[in-house]
């Protein structure tokens, strides 16, 4: 999610390009709340459950939005500022010492350095979804790039939603061709 304030407008943009303002009102106080004029963030929108670990079916089935929390884990604006160049390490001091204090719907995702396939691991263990790793000394870079990679735990309940929506589209497709086949037509 690329969370944008541009002094009281607040704008929360999905992978998609979607508008989520409304959806996830904490994450948009929490942004009001800062004190600056403008920041551009980029983060993971995240519902927590009783024990503080991530809760993907309560995300993905839009019954608590208005829980949902900003995991913020790099900055590419701030006050005018243009942060996209700066090295990752950089951009992480300036992003901690901005969100140093704590606020309901908005966090700070800490930056670990060390062996990616043990920190993997451990965050299977965890039930987590995944890692991202991000290269320490290259500029912001946004969607797929050498800079970083996205590992997803292959246990993790978003890998069977994505399952289930590939076998949804292709009994969908199998349903169409189908059709088309009864009245004498092909593909």
């Amino acid at each position: 999610m690329i969370a944008r304030r541009e002094g009281k407008v607040i704008k929360l943009y999905s992978r998609g390009g979607t508008n989520w303002s409304r959806r996830y009102p904490l994450i948009a106080e929490a942004l009001g709340q800062l004190r600056i004029s403008s920041i551009v963030l980029d983060g993971e929108a995240v519902i927590l459950d009783r024990n503080g670990r991530h809760d993907f079916d309560a995300l993905w089935s839009h019954t608590r939005d208005h829980e949902a929390r900003l995991l913020a884990f790099d900055i590419i604006e701030l006050n005018g500022e243009d942060y996209w160049q700066k090295p990752l390490l950089e951009r992480k001091r300036r992003l901690g010492r901005i969100l140093a204090r704590s606020r309901d719907g908005l966090e700070y995702v800490e930056h670990v350095t060390g062996d990616g396939a043990t920190i993997f691991e451990h965050a299977c263990r965890l039930g987590l979804e995944g890692i991202v790793s991000k290269h320490m000394a290259h500029p912001y870079r946004g969607g797929p790039s050498r800079s970083w990679r996205k590992v997803k735990n292959p246990a993790h309940p978003s890998i069977a939603r994505v399952r289930e929506a590939f076998e949804a589209e292709r009994q969908r497709r199998e349903g169409q061709e189908g059709r088309w086949r009864g009245r004498g037509q092909s593909w």
